[in-house]
């Protein structure tokens, strides 16, 4: 039984050490590609891991910007799941009116972090886009 658990234990840590291992391959390449919408608004992006304190602490860098071609408000929304926990969905940036704003953020990110990211026209009862995932992988750029 202990040599069982010990080995799912080594084989979480080398799964771990993987993705960060990829992490720095990614930020050097630009990034993992997001992009959501909803009215006339669009955000869009790259996303990477960077290496962080231990083998199983990793940060998530997110940068992009959020375009408004409309006269409403509109904002860009992240949410996050720490190790099955969910947590509140979080206002990033905000435009109002026609123009574009800088997205730059840095969270925590373990190995059973999920989060998504969606856009909300800031007005009463006008709801908000579609949620897209910002933690799925590969972590490695695609190709074109």
């Amino acid at each position: 039984m202990f040599s069982r658990t010990l080995k799912s234990s080594v084989m979480a840590v080398a799964a771990a050490a993987t993705v960060l291992v990829g992490a720095t391959t990614s930020a050097a390449a630009g990034g993992v590609p997001w992009k959501v919408d909803h009215g006339t608004a669009t955000a869009e992006g790259t996303r990477w891991l960077e290496k962080g304190e231990g083998v199983l602490y990793s940060n998530l860098v997110i940068k992009g910007e959020l375009k408004n071609t409309g006269s409403d408000c509109y904002s860009v929304w992240f949410q996050f799941n720490y190790d099955m926990a969910p947590g509140p969905g979080r206002k990033h940036a905000t435009q109002c009116g026609p123009g574009t704003v800088e997205v730059n953020f840095t969270t925590m990110y373990r190995p059973l972090t999920t989060g998504s990211v969606y856009i909300c026209k800031d007005e009463p009862g006008k709801g908000c886009g579609q949620s897209r995932t910002i933690t799925s992988w590969p972590i490695q750029k695609p190709a074109g």
